[in-house]
Parts: C-alpha cells; sequence; structure tokens
C-alpha cells in the first residue's frame, strides 16, 4: 500500500462498492432465478440456496472464512483488507437485493444469461481496477499463487469454474443450466478483458528491409511514431542486418503496411497483438493515464 495515498485507498473503495453491487444485481436478478452459475463460491452458493434454502450471501461469507484465515498470512494486508471488505459487501448486497422481492420476469433464460453475465462483468471490472478480489475462486487463486508461483491463472480459473459447473450439473440435472453458466462465465471474462485491458489493443511491428532509412523516415514522420532498431543475424546468407520494431495503434496497421509496400515491396513484415504496452505515447506505468509526447528514436 502506498503510504498517505488517501485518494487511491478512497476510489479503491468507491470502485470496489459499485463492482460488488453491480455483481450482486447481476447474480440475484438475471441468473439465480434460473439456477444459473456464475462460477466460483456464488455457484456453489446458488446449489446451497436450492438444496437448503440457505441465504446466498450468508453461504459466501462462510464459504470464504476459511480462505481469510489463510490469506491474512499469505497475501499482503491491504489486499486482505480490500478483500474482506468486498466478500462482505457482496455478501451483504445479495442479500439486501433478494430480500426486495424484485423480478425482472425475464422468462427467456439465454437473455437473462447474456445480461447477466454482462453485468456481473462491468460489475468484476471495478473490481480488478480496484486491485481487489471479492473472496472466492480470486482469492484461493492467490493462496495458491502464494505457494506456487509457477501456476497459470488463467488453467486455476478454468479448473474452478469448471468444477462448480458440474457441481450445478449434478445437483440440478440439467444440461442447459451447465451451458447457460459457461456463457455467463465467457461474457464476464470477455468483459473484463474490454474494461480493464481496453479494446484499442496495439500492436508490435517488426520490419525486415534492405530500406530501413526511408521506411525509419516514414514511421517518424508521417506515423509519427517512433521505432526501434534491432541488430539479428540472418542465418540463411549468414548476414548481419537491422529489424525496425515498432508499436503502433490498430487502426495505423493498414496505413503503415501500404506504406511500407511502396517503399519496399519485398519487405518481410511480423505483426502481433500487444494488450499491455506502457510508457512514450502509449499508457504509463499508471494506469488509465496517457502520455501525451512521445521521443523518437532513430539510429545510425
Amino acid at each position: 500500500m502506498e503510504k498517505y495515498n488517501y485518494f487511491k485507498i478512497i476510489k479503491d473503495f468507491i470502485y470496489t462498492t459499485i463492482g460488488t453491487f453491480l455483481i450482486a444485481a447481476g447474480v440475484v436478478f438475471f441468473i439465480l432465478p434460473f439456477k444459473v452459475s456464475s462460477g466460483g463460491f456464488t455457484g456453489i452458493a446458488t446449489v446451497f440456496y436450492y438444496l437448503f434454502d440457505f441465504k446466498m450471501g450468508y453461504t459466501i461469507w462462510l464459504l470464504n472464512i476459511p480462505l481469510f484465515l489463510i490469506g491474512f498470512f499469505r497475501i499482503g494486508k491491504y489486499f486482505f483488507i480490500k478483500t474482506v471488505y468486498a466478500t462482505w459487501l457482496l455478501s451483504f448486497s445479495v442479500d439486501f437485493f433478494e430480500n426486495l422481492n424484485i423480478y425482472t420476469n425475464i422468462q427467456d433464460v439465454l437473455l437473462s444469461s447474456i445480461y447477466g453475465g454482462i453485468i456481473i462483468g462491468i460489475g468484476t471490472s471495478f473490481i480488478f481496477k480496484a486491485n481487489t478480489s471479492t473472496g472466492g475462486s480470486e482469492l484461493l487463486i492467490q493462496i495458491i499463487l502464494s505457494f506456487k508461483k509457477n501456476l497459470k491463472v488463467s488453467n486455476l480459473l478454468i479448473y474452478i469454474d469448471s468444477f462448480v459447473v458440474i457441481l450445478n450439473l449434478i445437483v440440478f440435472k440439467r444440461l442447459e443450466i451447465g451451458l447457460y453458466s459457461f456463457i455467463v462465465i465467457f461474457l464476464n471474462s470477455k468483459l473484463v478483458d474490454i474494461f480493464v485491458e481496453g479494446v484499442n489493443f496495439t500492436k508490435i511491428v517488426y520490419i525486415i528491409s534492405e530500406k530501413n532509412e526511408e521506411i525509419s523516415d516514414m514511421i517518424l514522420n508521417d506515423l509519427d511514431r517512433g521505432l526501434t532498431g534491432i541488430y539479428g543475424n540472418g542465418r540463411y546468407k549468414k548476414e548481419d542486418r537491422m529489424i525496425l520494431m515498432c508499436v503502433i495503434k490498430k487502426r495505423d496497421v493498414s496505413k503503415l503496411r501500404e506504406n511500407v509496400s511502396k517503399i519496399d515491396k519485398n519487405a518481410f513484415l511480423i505483426i502481433q497483438d500487444a494488450t499491455r504496452v506502457y510508457g512514450l505515447r502509449l499508457l504509463s506505468l499508471k494506469p488509465n493515464i496517457v502520455i501525451k509526447k512521445q521521443d523518437k528514436f532513430s539510429f545510425k
């Protein structure tokens, strides 16, 4: 935690509050009435809700208590405090919305699953932006990673969510519930990608050409982008040559490709996706802040 950074603390808790309310609304109003699961501990709480008539919020809180006891010693104190707050608020919000007895009157399970997944995804994005979690699978993964740092987060999420969906299938004995649950989980993850990473993904372009200087001038002046020269060795001809590398917005890819083709029709281009690029004229290391000025690099 950044000491005395009260603005960041307030922002984190505001984002956490908004996120938990949205998640709770998506669960209670859209997916709970159809027994659909959103994965994680919320999905397990759905099973307990219909099997034993347990309050969902109460179940979510109870399931997280063992993780809190372990997490207190394994994760950072600030993250732990925010996670406890988010989990408590989610538990409270789920029961609060349920007690309102408000019904959306949506009869289409697919439509309800789509909108539920979108709302939960937006709420989860706020949670991620606050660098916290609502307990459950996210907290479990943080604890697992504190012991085994080489495990992939995406794989762990798939295992946990798949287990919860299979549990729903076994309990409710309806295949369509599992299929709708996967729709909710998929939309949730995609919305998080969009809101956290952004939709304007950048591209990394590598250019190999005999006309490096002309292409460099075009990128620097026409596209107003910086670039870097990387020295490499072509193994076919055993020749040293320079590889140009630049990072551009997706909208500039076509223009770059056309301009390179005009300069050197034999140029070799490699274009890759880059979802996280910080510094220069892109994102700063401080999230959601754009640096206005870009230094231009040239080379001999």
